[in-house]
């Protein structure tokens, strides 16, 4: 298959490079001149502007956004949309709220192009290697982006979630969980480091992460960040708040349903950024090492990328 593929950060640049090595005829288009090249030396097709990108494709055309949340979305689509032809599909990939979701999809079916909202997931590894994707849109765009889809995604990765919306709902309601999750592998580790025992954080994450209750992804980029330092010293627990853990409680809120883990869990991202607590530098840790997320370093340290 062929697809135009719009923003090459982190995300969007691995998802590409997968889906070149797959074969697939990729034409790309970012404002960083540098990513377009590197890609373009790597067999994507670039294209110097969105007009250009859609005139690259055979239609019905199919074309995936990697933008950030909120306006730039909205840019691209301005640009994009008096450029495509009715049957086309347009993929938001990115961590939209699904109500804008809803109205864009609206705009876009009056002049006849369809557009998915594909929730996705899985950090730098999972847009490299395989990710999830949970999509939300017209049933029969999502059959002819299937086969897209198979090839981005680990085994049973993905899936149709319901109409539009739908799957930025569930992408969102996802992240409200790793809120959750992260917060309390973070306050366990601070209870560890309190104990006395001068216990090991790596031996303890590794052996969690191999046959117990709570073993999983989160528990081995735990070991993994604390392979580099035991305490973490090199960067201070002010953790980002990117808003899906907000979308997450206010969608509660309006609809009367108690998740007082996740809005906890937010809370406590509020509360990180006045002061420095063992439990939010591993949560901080845990952002960094699935998806490459800034954070502040500590004084003296070195900040990662």
């Amino acid at each position: 298959m062929e697809i135009g593929f719009i923003g090459l950060g982190k995300m969007g640049f691995g998802m590409v490079e997968h889906l070149l090595e797959s074969g697939h005829r990729v034409v790309v288009h970012d404002l960083s001149a540098d990513a377009v090249g590197a890609l373009a030396g790597r067999g994507a097709v670039p294209a110097r502007s969105l007009h250009h990108l859609v005139d690259e494709l055979r239609a019905p055309r199919v074309v995936w956004m990697m933008v950030p949340a909120g306006h730039a979305v909205d840019a691209v689509l301005d640009g994009l949309t008096p450029c495509l032809s009715g049957g086309d599909i347009v993929v938001d990939g990115g961590n939209s709220h699904y109500a804008d979701t809803v109205s864009r999809a609206s705009r876009l079916a009056g002049s006849g192009v369809h557009m998915l909202d594909a929730g996705t997931s899985g950090g730098l590894e999972g847009a490299r290697h395989g990710a999830c994707i949970m999509v939300g849109g017209p049933r029969e765009a999502y059959d002819a982006v299937e086969p897209l889809l198979r090839e981005l995604c680990v085994e049973d990765g993905y899936g149709y979630m319901g109409a539009s919306g739908s799957g930025h709902f569930v992408k969102m309601v996802h992240n409200g969980i790793e809120y959750g999750m992260m917060q309390a592998i973070g306050e366990g580790f601070d209870l560890l480091e309190s104990s006395g025992y001068g216990i090991d954080h790596e031996a303890v994450a590794r052996v969690w992460s191999n046959g117990s209750v709570i073993r999983g992804w989160l528990m081995e980029l735990a070991g993994n960040a604390f392979a580099k330092d035991g305490r973490l010293s090199y960067l201070t627990g002010a953790i980002a708040d990117s808003g899906e853990g907000r979308w997450t409680v206010e969608a509660a809120l309006e609809r009367g349903v108690s998740i007082p883990v996740i809005a906890g869990s937010v809370f406590r991202r509020f509360s990180s950024r006045s002061k420095d607590s063992f439990s939010d530098r591993v949560v901080a840790a845990l952002r960094n090492e699935f998806g490459g997320h800034g954070f502040t370093p500590a004084e003296g340290g070195e900040a990662s990328s």
